[in-house]
């Protein structure tokens, strides 16, 4: 691919990240404005929070739609039709009716499946492989700077009294315009005479290749471990838990929550750069782990310390390594997947997200009101620590794919 086709794959990454951005404040959002979204759909807290959660469920299976989708049909149209659906299910948040609300939030996770696969697919056209993990961290941090907004910001702005439908509103609108724009500025496909791949792939053969491999599994499965206790905990409960276990005024409960998302934006292309820089996987990957579960034994054992607002920010900086098995799956399988394989390691880990999240809020969430503070909050963090000690465990399984180990392959 000549030097000018790849600029402007970098321009059009560019306004993915726009995307990605709006697919996380969107996302999070819903966290900090509980009371008003239970009055606009007539729903009780419980209710809500498993009307907010079915978001995974479309999240999940239409990552593997999105994949398929970017390798048969290019960025351009992919990027566009997922942008659009998703500024559409912002726009049915503005009906006060919960089949309105349950489908805008199924649109909406529908429409934020292409945003991470998209951006992926295109800085693997713009950039090298020496530094594609730190472009995919810088992706992931953009898309945190939202999470962050999502929480930061929205929450402030709820405590001001806005208008909840204004937000919906304003946040569909941008998106459709978003939408509009990757259509201008994405490149058109063109199949290169030097491309590898088959001359005829079906739409399912890219995820025969990618699921018939054993290590794409456990990249997904780490991935959605690591990734569990941010989408669900620190998105959905983390400000409920927060006030009711620790009895934190809302405004500090929000933001100690959101340090979450902010430790991922310094955490994601920091543990991508250190990762590209060694030329290792696997230490990056299990020291990000490490750090989540030191973190979070402090929030519970030693909250003196520091503030909970550290805690989580460091919790936040540690599970930037949830991303690197995004960098794993598309070393340890063909380059003419590259889009299908991003597809299946967002399936795989938010269909972790959608087994674990209802076992948690079964566990944990229904007895949170009448719950005994100190040890329910203890008791929560447990749960999320055995789940990354699960990963680190699964982790010892991987392959080595970095360029180090690959070099060294060439060379032998």
């Amino acid at each position: 691919m000549n030097s000018s086709l790849k600029r402007f794959y970098i321009i059009a990454w560019v306004f993915g990240l726009i995307f990605y951005f709006l697919d996380y404040v969107i996302r999070s959002a819903p966290a900090v404005m509980l009371p008003g979204l239970v009055s606009n759909f007539n729903t009780t807290e419980l209710k809500l929070i498993s009307m907010v959660g079915t978001y995974y469920y479309t999240y999940s299976t239409c990552s593997l739609i999105a994949g398929m989708a970017l390798d048969k049909f290019g960025g351009k149209k992919s990027l566009f039709a997922g942008a659009l659906i998703l500024g559409i299910g912002c726009l049915l948040f503005l009906i006060s009716s919960q089949t309105a609300g349950i489908t805008g939030r199924l649109l909406q996770g529908a429409g934020c499946a292409f945003a991470f696969p998209g951006c992926v697919y295109l800085a693997s056209k713009g950039f090298s492989s020496k530094t594609l993990a730190t472009a995919i961290g810088v992706t992931q941090c953009l898309g945190m700077l939202g999470g962050t907004a999502g929480q930061f910001v929205v929450g402030p702005w709820v405590e001001q009294g806005i208008n909840i439908k204004s937000f919906w509103l304003w946040s569909g609108v941008i998106t459709i315009v978003v939408a509009f724009c990757l259509l201008l500025v994405t490149p058109n496909e063109k199949k290169d005479s030097q491309d590898s791949s088959p001359k005829s792939v079906g739409y399912l053969e890219p995820y025969k290749i990618v699921f018939k491999n054993p290590q794409s599994w456990l990249c997904g499965i780490i991935s959605g471990l690591l990734f569990a206790p941010t989408t669900i905990f620190a998105m959905t409960w983390a400000v409920s838990f927060f006030q009711k276990d620790k009895q934190f005024a809302f405004h500090d409960a929000a933001i100690t929550s959101a340090m979450v998302a902010f430790g991922w934006v310094f955490g994601c292309p920091l543990l991508g750069f250190i990762t590209d820089k060694i030329g290792r996987r696997k230490p990056v990957l299990v020291g990000g782990a490490v750090l989540m579960i030191v973190s979070f034994l402090q929030l519970i054992y030693l909250p003196d310390l520091y503030p909970a607002k550290i805690s989580m920010f460091i919790f936040g900086l540690g599970s930037g390594a949830a991303m690197i098995p995004y960098s794993i799956i598309k070393e340890a399988n063909p380059d003419y997947v590259k889009g299908s394989a991003t597809g299946a390691i967002n399936f795989i880990t938010f269909g972790v997200t959608t087994l674990v999240s209802p076992v948690f809020s079964r566990w944990f969430g229904k007895s949170l009101d009448t719950s005994s503070g100190a040890l329910h909050f203890q008791n929560s963090i447990l749960f999320w620590i055995g789940g990354v000690i699960l990963a680190i465990l699964i982790s010892l399984m991987l392959k080595e794919t970095g360029s180090k180990v690959q070099s060294q392959a060439v060379s032998t």
